[in-house]
Order: C-alpha cells, then structure tokens, then sequence
C-alpha cells in the first residue's frame, strides 16, 4: 500500500501551500521535519511507493500490514533506533519442518517405497515416482516430533534423510 494513496491526491497541493518555510518556522515546527514533508510531497507515486516498501522494512512491519498496525510504527520505530529490539530477540523457533530424501540404496528402494506410500496417500507408481526424484521432499509442514520419526521410519528403510 502506497504511503500517500490516490484518495489523498487532492490534497497535496493544499498541503504544499500550508507547508511554507516562514509559515512552519512561525508555528515553532522542526525545519528539518517540515524539509522532509517537502520532499516526501515532491516525489512521483512510484517513487512513494519505493519509499513505503523501504519505510516499512527499516521499521519491520509486513508489507501486507494495514492502517491498524500502523498506529504501532511509533514504538517499533523507538525500539529500532534504540537497537534493543533486535538484541534481545529470541531467534525465531522453527515449529514446521519438511522430511526429505537426499538419497537412498538402490538395494532398499522397495522398502522405502512402502514407507512413503505408508507416510502419503500416493499409489504405487506415483510413490515410486517421487522415491526416484530424490532429492525430494516427502512431507512439509510438519511438527518436530512427526517429521522426526518420519525420518526415522526412512532411515530405517535405507534412505538418508534431512529435515529442513
């Protein structure tokens, strides 16, 4: 979403004329913030669309973020210049894993085979279709504790698994 939608497109002249350096110096505003509106006011739509995406990735918000979430960019914006919010951020914790075959044994392809179609609702040619795609993803979104043995089951069966 553009910072200056098309619905305020009228109203940028009108700002422009009540944005004047005497007038804004007079009222007591910061210069160098009424500068900054000035320049922010002189860009074409797609250079303020350039500059929403960088606004919001400088501030961490998502882009699909709406008028709502906005109202939370002051305190994101404080805690981004004082650099104690990206310090003291946990790591983000991985809850979904994809179980993939990075190759297997030819002698043990039917048992793996067998625990893939267990594992999926594959039929026989398509199972071993995907066996012998390999590298290839058997499952995804999975919790850690399924997809843990999951790759168990494969290892057993001959095949060298990974989570991702």
């Amino acid at each position: 979403m553009p910072l200056f939608s098309s619905k305020f497109a009228p109203l940028i002249p009108r700002l422009r004329r009540l944005s004047s350096t005497a007038a804004a110096t007079a009222a007591g505003e910061d210069p160098k913030l009424s500068r900054i509106a000035d320049q922010l006011l002189d860009l074409s739509p797609a250079e303020l669309d350039d500059y929403s995406a960088l606004l919001r990735l400088k501030l961490r918000l998502s882009l699909t973020s709406s008028a709502a979430s906005g109202a939370a960019a002051p305190g994101a914006a404080g805690d981004a210049a004082s650099g104690s919010a990206g310090a003291e951020e946990a790591p983000a914790v991985k809850t979904a894993f994809d179980v993939k075959i990075e190759k297997y044994e030819a002698a043990a392809k039917i048992k793996i085979i067998k625990e893939v179609r267990a594992v999926t609702d594959l039929g026989l040619k398509e199972a071993k279709e995907l066996v012998e795609k390999a590298p290839v993803v058997v499952r995804s979104g999975l919790p850690k504790e399924e997809a843990e043995a999951l790759a168990a089951k494969l290892k057993a069966a001959g095949a060298a698994v990974a989570l991702e």
